[in-house]
């Protein structure tokens, strides 16, 4: 069995998670400390659900921590959209988090129909 961190679903969860960690450096104070703190903390979730869920015994329990992973992925895209009609990230940036959101939702919700 892989290790969870090999595996591309957790990998582009931390892709999003990191581009976003970094990101935020560049952001004004007054969004760093409203959206800032709440979306890294809701990208961060959604590796660490993974994670956790990986480390689960029954396949009812892992179905429970990737949904919720799913969930956490909702709102990091929810914080993204204001950030985009706040006019905070550039047009690369978003296509950058559009690259990687387009590969992780579907790949999230095929990893989690897939849980036996």
């Amino acid at each position: 069995m892989k290790e969870v961190y090999e595996l591309d679903v957790y990998k582009l969860a931390e892709e999003l998670s990191d581009l976003i960690w970094h990101d935020f450096d560049e952001w004004p104070k007054k969004v760093q400390q409203t959206i800032g703190y709440q979306i890294i903390r809701s990208a961060d979730s959604i590796a660490s659900n993974i994670a956790e869920g990986y480390g689960r015994y029954t396949p009812a329990d892992r179905r429970l921590f990737y949904r919720y992973a799913r969930g956490s992925f909702e709102e990091t895209k929810a914080w993204l959209r204001k950030l985009i009609r706040r006019n905070v990230i550039t047009d690369e940036e978003i296509h950058k988090y559009t690259q990687i959101i387009d590969e992780l939702g579907p790949k999230l919700n095929a990893f989690i129909r897939k849980t036996r």
